[in-house]
């Protein structure tokens, strides 16, 4: 078998993660990356090589104090790289550079970004380039007005431009260096607004931007961004809802939408997760899992997925059939719904069960919180990251890269032939 039949699109661009993440904590290995402040070992540096390139958020050691400018550049290209792809950016730099893309890497560019057609690879990739350069631009031209009345002028425009970048991508890292994330801006609603914008549009996907901003008056809008735009209002306005109700005085009404807001892969916080409620804790483990929309710089099992999951079942109860907007809802869509979140769910289960059999010190609620920020390339922590063992380090290191990829992708490594079409007798039997 030649090596291209081997390669298929998915795993070149899970290699192509990989050899990112590996090359990335290589680089942030190096002494020239470190501060001196603590001990930066392998494991801490191909942690956060993985939780930037997989846009997780997740930190053994703080970015901020740890890690140099030297080491901060290179978080924030492995940032840039895992929010938009390897094989993204590279074609698209190539194609802004006048290059002629082959069948080949436009098939990884559809794989990449989860395209659904073959058609109009090359404006696409241009498209997602100038949206994601704008929107970072556009946010650390935002940001700095705050960040200015912090720091020198200089500092303030380099933090700026990396806050922007982190949130755009739903990272959720930041260089502060004040170990609690956005808890110093926990009052500023204006820094809020900003960084929640930011990790909205991130996270509603490229296709719905583009559709958005191109679309003219009177032109009907898609299936896929009108369920986009629904399950992320709801999702945003039901979560900020919720854990008002389960936090009560301990949060501000815009605490609790930022934190719906972050709780969808971001990863920044303005309140710390440890002062959570157990009832809090299990909401934003549910908002985690769910996560972004396809097509975006966040992870999670998407919008989509859920909203499809939830006809099927409606429609499964009541007899009639799939459909969503006035069209019917494709049999097999629905199949890769519930299988999406079959593994998805099995694999979080899995690794809270080893999480919580290596830890046995540490609280069930805050493994539980841990294994659901990974796997949903979130980032939130109750703080226990760097006190878990080596061993849970590594399971997490791969949680986070299978959240980024998707289970179901995966999954699909595992096989390259073709199905051959052959169908065996039914046999119907009982269930449920």
């Amino acid at each position: 078998m030649s090596i291209r039949k081997i390669l298929t699109p998915g795993r070149t661009v899970a290699l192509g993660f990989l050899s990112v993440i590996l090359l990335g904590s290589i680089l942030l290995s190096l002494p020239v990356a470190h501060t001196g402040e603590c001990e930066v070992t392998y494991l801490d540096a191909l942690f956060t090589s993985t939780s930037c390139v997989c846009v997780t958020g997740l930190a053994t050691v703080e970015l901020g104090t740890s890690f140099s400018l030297f080491g901060h550049i290179v978080a924030l290209i492995l940032i840039q790289i895992g929010g938009l792809g390897i094989t993204t950016l590279g074609a698209g730099l190539f194609a802004l550079a006048g290059g002629k893309l082959g069948i080949r890497s436009s098939g990884l560019v559809k794989e990449a970004l989860n395209y659904q057609t073959w058609h109009g690879i090359r404006p696409l990739i241009k498209a997602v380039l100038l949206m994601d350069f704008s929107f970072e631009l556009a946010g650390a031209v935002l940001s700095f007005f705050t960040l200015v009345k912090m720091y020198p002028v200089g500092q303030a425009v380099w933090i700026s431009v990396f806050h922007s970048v982190s949130a755009f991508n739903n990272a959720g890292f930041d260089i502060f260096g004040n170990g609690n994330s956005l808890a110093v801006f926990t009052g500023n609603v204006y820094f809020n607004i900003v960084t929640a914008l930011l990790i909205i549009f991130g996270g509603l996907g490229f296709f719905v931007i583009r559709e958005l901003i191109t679309r003219r008056r009177g032109d009907r809008l898609s299936l896929h961004t009108k369920i986009v735009i629904l399950m992320t209002s709801l999702l945003i306005v039901a979560g900020t809802l919720v854990i008002k109700l389960t936090e009560g005085d301990g949060i501000s009404w815009v605490g609790a939408w930022f934190a719906s807001v972050t709780a969808r892969t971001a990863g920044f916080a303005t309140y710390p997760m440890g002062g959570f409620t157990n009832a809090g804790i299990v909401i934003m483990c549910v908002l985690m899992f769910i996560g972004a929309s396809p097509g975006s710089t966040g992870g999670g099992v998407k919008t989509t997925t859920l909203f499809t999951v939830t006809k099927n079942l409606i429609s499964y109860s009541t007899g009639r059939e799939t459909r969503a907007f006035k069209r019917k809802i494709p049999d097999e869509t629905g199949k890769k719904a519930f299988v999406i979140i079959g593994l998805g769910l099995a694999w979080v289960v899995l690794i809270v069960l080893l999480l919580s059999i290596l830890n046995p010190g540490i609280p069930f609620r805050d493994v539980m919180f841990e294994c659901f920020s990974a796997f949903g390339t979130v980032g939130l922590s109750t703080g226990i990251t760097s006190e878990i063992s080596a061993v849970s380090k590594v399971i997490i290191i791969f949680t986070m890269f299978v959240g980024r990829l998707g289970p179901l992708s995966i999954a699909s490594l595992w096989t390259a032939k073709k199905s051959s079409g052959l169908s065996r007798p039914e046999e119907n039997y009982p269930i449920g």
